[in-house]
């Protein structure tokens, strides 16, 4: 037992209050085969131990055309539109203001950039061969598997007519697969290894919401002499490469060059400042008509995929309104002057990583109807392990992924700054993290914060006069974005009963926050093997990475220690869910932690009284706290403090682990990124790269339009390009690799690339026009071969992993078929 856990009154089995778990832990952690002798465990039977852990992520990328107006699809469509035509109309007879015509021109008719965030393109339907036509022609269809059914109802919306050639007009995601189904059908013959991984790649490229996304081409194992999580980050890095090459082959293919337009992806956490500006002058439904994705790729009936889209966004507008009236209740809104939010909600737009770890152990006992673990008991433990895992999110919120943001003073009224926080923490909390913010951000006047008071000239003038700045935030999407719903008294969301976030999901769709037909938001969310095929975790909470190997890897390798930690103090007994109970009240206490880290705000107040007694060990290991004055029967926290405290926790409690994982390393390295956050931390590069961009030395010290623009051409450019640069060194090691096969294996290796080169050398070739990739000057012919390339790579590196049942992938219709 360590110091600190004697003394932190963590061990509980003798606190009388404590009751029977009705499900025992005693019993899962039997069924499970953990060998356990008193207080030892060994640790090589826990689930998530070496060897046993299955990953997989899930990428939402941003995507932008760039080109004059008159030549992209979103400015030209807004211009042909009903909608556009109707408000001149009533422009002109005065039935509505001025303005909105006005400020819908202004976006029309003032973009210097010429780049259009999630523009579709537009090309003649001819430049497609016979399998990218075959293919189109198939996602067009009612129901993939009944065709009789016809074509989708709004077919025409893909396809139009001009000089006489039939054109088509699609997102970028999905050209994505037109352009893979182009290239596998460029050529006849193509050696079956090719073939068959480019027909399976092309179920990986999807529409999130709004964006671009793709999900795990196969499932990695972490592993120690793999280096953790380094495999996953490579196998994102080689599918980003992939999308950059796929992108680059249809402008040059597709005729979208030759027609002014430019397809760019990349990541970028943030809805583009320009669609924000968009939506305060449209409707709800023109904005679902523009950006809302038409599920062409990857559902059976695309159309009824696009209407959930649509429902995702209707029900996020209107529980945005419905902040107006929590914040009333708690006393933060005190009069009828507020800052009415738009009936269009921008959020869905926000992009974003998941990254789920499966258990080979758990989905083996879920499978065995003899072993005793079943779906309660998966929901049992799971839920706890959620629970325990939320404490430690404020590790990775700006050290390993972020998205810095700037708020100018005009946007400080809380109905929007605020986000969806309303509905994820409770009161108390909330008026503590307003005021807290308040406090740090620069917007007083005589050293008192204040908020605008409505009328924009007034503000402005007020604004200028006291030269306030607003604030700056390290990780504005998990503020911006619903991405954790509280549960309520009634309906606890992590009780360990099975259905548990069904019974929440009706309590919030009565008070109207959300809608029974959604999956429910969370930042970490049990995968149940009946539903996904494995048993595991999904983290939501990653916004953007720097580095593919250096950030998302060694973050994947922690988020698995910390699962891995969880089922080590169950099966000790020191963890069940009496430690953590189950109210709105402790689980906004512990959240409220996750949410100051992203907006930056330096401390936190937690009851001297809490009934969560896992957060009571933490914070008692943190130091400079002090009882707290303004609010007495709290303790103020400092977030840095509660990190390091953390930090010592791992090091602790989870030594044993950390030297059968092999993480010494990743655990000195986050060490780093919480003691210098300015220089290691992603937030603190982000935030330089970016400042360096718009040419100043702090974020404050430009405006929060300009600093936001500058994040937004950073991500689009250099950005890209470094994960371009680091995904072609994969791709540059996995060509070295095959020139080690033996056998039969290379013989078939050998036989493939003497097909796409030639008898040309494939290492030569790479070095010659790896360079003009990221200058965008790889001709169509080099662009196929590197693609073919490419999937030849990506084919043995799945063939080295042993495929199981169980993958450790996302929440996608493909996951469970992943092998």
């Amino acid at each position: 037992m360590s110091r600190s856990e004697a003394n932190s009154g963590f061990y509980l089995r003798n606190i009388d209050h404590i009751q029977e778990s009705p499900q025992s832990l005693n019993r899962i952690v039997g069924a499970l085969h953990i060998r356990t002798d008193g207080n030892n465990i060994d640790c090589r039977t826990l689930p998530f131990a070496p060897g046993d852990t299955t990953a997989g992520s899930e990428a939402e990328l941003q995507a932008a055309v760039i080109g004059q107006k008159t030549n992209v699809d979103l400015p030209l469509i807004i211009e042909q539109s009903n909608y556009y035509a109707n408000i001149i109309r009533r422009a002109a007879a005065g039935d509505t203001t001025r303005r909105v015509i006005t400020d819908l021109e202004k976006f029309l008719h003032t973009n210097n950039e010429q780049v259009w965030e999630n523009s579709w393109v537009r090309f003649p339907r001819s430049v497609l061969n016979g399998f990218a036509e075959a293919t189109f022609r198939h996602d067009l269809l009612a129901d993939k598997e009944n065709p009789s059914q016809g074509v989708r109802t709004d077919a025409d919306k893909f396809m139009f007519t001009r000089q006489e050639r039939e054109h088509i007009r699609v997102p970028v995601s999905y050209l994505l697969k037109l352009a893979l189904a182009d290239v596998l059908g460029a050529e006849k013959d193509l050696p079956r290894s090719i073939w068959h991984s480019g027909r399976e790649l092309m179920d990986h490229f999807l529409n999130d919401n709004t964006s671009p996304e793709t999900f795990s081409f196969y499932v990695t194992p972490l592993k120690a002499e793999a280096g953790q999580g380094q495999p996953l980050a490579r196998e994102t890095g080689k599918r980003f490469l992939l999308t950059q090459l796929l992108t680059l082959y249809a402008n040059e293919k597709f005729h979208l060059y030759a027609t002014g337009q430019k397809a760019a992806i990349f990541y970028s956490p943030h809805p583009p400042v320009r669609q924000q500006r968009l939506n305060n002058c449209i409707s709800d439904a023109f904005y679902r008509e523009l950006f809302m994705s038409p599920c062409l790729s990857g559902w059976t009936r695309g159309e009824a995929k696009q209407d959930y889209m649509h429902l995702c966004h209707r029900v996020l507008s209107r529980s945005q309104l419905n902040t107006l009236i929590k914040l009333r209740e708690a006393g933060i809104i005190t009069s009828n002057l507020v800052a009415l939010p738009n009936t269009s909600n921008v959020s869905l737009a926000n992009n974003g990583t998941h990254i789920s770890l499966g258990s080979r152990k758990l989905g083996e006992a879920m499978k065995d109807r003899t072993s005793g673990f079943n779906r309660a008991s998966e929901k049992y433990a799971g839920d706890l392990v959620v629970k325990m895992v939320e404490h430690f999110l404020p590790l990775f919120v700006g050290s390993y992924s972020a998205a810095p943001y700037r708020l100018d003073y005009l946007d400080f009224h809380p109905e929007k700054v605020l986000g969806f926080l309303p509905h994820e923490l409770d009161y108390t909390h909330l008026r503590m993290i307003w005021r807290r913010w308040q406090k740090k951000a620069g917007i007083k006047i005589m050293g008192r914060p204040t908020t605008p008071f409505g009328p924009i000239w007034l503000d402005r003038m007020i604004k200028t006069v006291f030269d306030l700045k607003g604030d700056y935030v390290p990780d504005y999407r998990l503020v911006d974005y619903l991405v954790a719903l509280m549960s309520t008294e009634k309906s606890p969301a992590l009780d360990g009963r099975l259905h548990n976030s069904d019974r929440l999901k009706a309590d919030l769709a009565d008070l109207g926050v959300f809608d029974n037909k959604m999956s429910l938001y969370l930042f970490e969310k049990l995968r149940e093997h009946e539903v996904m095929g494995f048993s595991g975790f999904e983290a939501r909470h990653y916004s953007i990475f720097c580095r593919f190997e250096e950030d998302m890897g060694r973050a994947a390798a922690l988020q698995n220690l910390l699962y891995c930690l969880a089922f080590q103090y169950i099966a000790k007994g020191l963890l069940t869910h009496d430690h953590i109970p189950d109210n709105p009240v402790v689980e906004s206490e512990r959240r409220q932690i996750i949410f100051g880290a992203a907006i930056g705000i330096p401390t936190f107040f937690v009851r001297q009284d809490t009934q969560n007694l896992f957060l009571k060990r933490i914070v008692s290991g943190a130091s400079r706290n002090r009882h707290s004055r303004r609010y007495p029967g709290y303790t103020r926290v400092h977030n840095d403090e509660y990190r390091r405290a953390l930090l010592r926790i791992l090091r602790e409690d989870a030594a044993e682990l950390i030297e059968m994982f092999g993480m010494q390393e990743v655990i000195d390295d986050l060490s780093r990124r919480l003691d210098d956050p300015k220089h290691f931390s992603v937030a603190g590069r982000l935030s330089r790269a970016v400042c360096e961009e718009a040419g100043v030395k702090s974020p404050l010290q430009a405006e929060a339009a300009e600093f936001n623009r500058a994040a937004e051409k950073y991500y689009r450019e250099k950005l890209r390009a470094g994960h371009i640069e680091e995904s072609l060194r994969f791709f540059e090691e996995d060509l070295l690799n095959l020139h080690r096969a033996e056998g039969l294996r290379r013989e078939t290796i050998r036989n493939a690339v003497r097909f796409i080169l030639q008898d040309g050398d494939d290492r030569q070739f790479f070095s010659k026009v790896s360079k003009s990739i990221s200058a965008e000057t790889v001709t169509e012919e080099d662009l196929r071969k590197l693609i073919y390339l490419l999937i030849l790579t990506i084919h043995e590196e799945k063939s080295h992993y042993v495929c199981t049942k169980e993958p450790g992938s996302t929440g996608t219709p493909h996951a469970a078929s992943l092998c």
